[in-house]
């Protein structure tokens, strides 16, 4: 219970046209951040497709947060690394991305390291909440 409601940590399994839509609006925000272009070119990678989402599905890296079946939050993890998490706005300061992360923690294999973009104090004020410190700043000239 996170506020008094039932909510859901799920794998995604399938992706369903709320998800993809949440996907695409991350993105967008994601490529108007500070950080963010490279931040996302370091998730997509090599591993860009067609259906970058579906991929992510099949391979078990996607967690998603419900509320009464509807969509809340999304979490990318693999290898031990949340690489992205997400929050739709009208969900925001809800306790959404600390239960993604406290689901995360509890599988049988956790991460260990998360990313934070420069500036995002409010993702750097959830991982320092469960404990976590900064061990590593990458710095640009430009």
């Amino acid at each position: 219970m996170i506020g008094g409601e039932a909510v859901t940590v799920v794998r995604v399994q399938s992706v369903t046209p709320e998800l993809r839509t949440m996907v695409d609006d991350a993105v967008k925000r994601l490529k108007s951040h500070r950080g963010g272009p490279e931040l996302l070119a370091n998730i997509v990678g090599e591993r860009s497709t067609p259906d970058f989402v579906a991929g992510l599905a099949s391979r078990g890296e996607l967690w998603t947060e419900e509320d009464e079946g509807q969509l809340r939050g999304f979490a990318i993890c693999r290898s031990q690394l949340v690489e992205a998490l997400y929050v739709s706005p009208a969900h925001r300061r809800r306790g959404v991305a600390q239960s993604l992360m406290k689901a995360l923690l509890a599988l049988e294999v956790p991460p260990k390291d998360a990313y934070a973009l420069p500036g995002d104090r409010a993702m750097k004020s959830l991982y320092e909440s469960l404990g976590w410190k900064a061990r590593l700043l990458t710095m640009r000239g430009e």
